[in-house]
């Protein structure tokens, strides 16, 4: 198992890609193959669970939809904004499980949508906006909390996964820098 500074955002991807989300088929369809991997047969209406990679190309292909709770929207972006910012500087707000991925897929699904239709540029714009604006919010608590000695899990436990291996990097990068000022080993 690699240490958790070892793991990058690309590693948080895969796992989100090869996680299970629950869709919605659009149509009848028979089983599919989709690289070596057969799914189906689908009836429509009927929910069903698929690896996101698979939902993903199933839902470019009409067969099925994502399940909205599965999915990012600009009222629950705007709800975490709310939430975010309401908090105070040593607490942070829970985030939905794999925010981070479903934030970046939303955020690519808006820009794609705003390419092909210039009146949807408005609507991305504001989304970035709200995630950078929550991101902003939650690294300063997090370069917050990495700058305590010894936090308490109560401080820890709203961190996403990603905002965990952060906040130990910089721990670890501020713990040493503080052991060097006070032991006077920083030649």
């Amino acid at each position: 198992m690699r240490d958790a500074a070892d793991v990058s955002l690309k590693d948080f991807d895969f796992m989100f890609e090869n996680s299970t989300v629950k869709v919605v088929a659009n149509r009848n369809s028979p089983e599919i193959t989709i690289a070596d991997l057969k799914v189906g047969p689908f009836e429509e209406g009927n929910e069903y669970e698929l690896l996101f990679w698979v939902a993903h190309e199933l839902e470019k292909a009409r067969i099925v939809r994502f399940r909205r709770e599965e999915m990012l929207d600009m009222q629950q972006l705007h709800k975490i904004h709310w939430k975010e910012r309401v908090q105070g500087i040593s607490r942070m707000a829970e985030l939905p499980e794999d925010f981070y991925p479903r934030l970046r897929r939303y955020l690519a699904r808006l820009r794609e949508n705003a390419l092909k239709n210039p009146d949807k540029m408005r609507e991305y714009m504001k989304a970035s906006q709200l995630a950078r604006d929550i991101i902003n919010n939650r690294v300063k608590k997090v370069v917050s909390l990495a700058s305590i000695p010894t936090p308490t899990n109560q401080f820890l436990k709203n961190l996403t996964a990603e905002e965990r291996v952060l906040y130990e990097r910089l721990h670890e990068i501020i713990s040493s820098w503080r052991r060097q000022i006070l032991e006077g080993d920083g030649k």
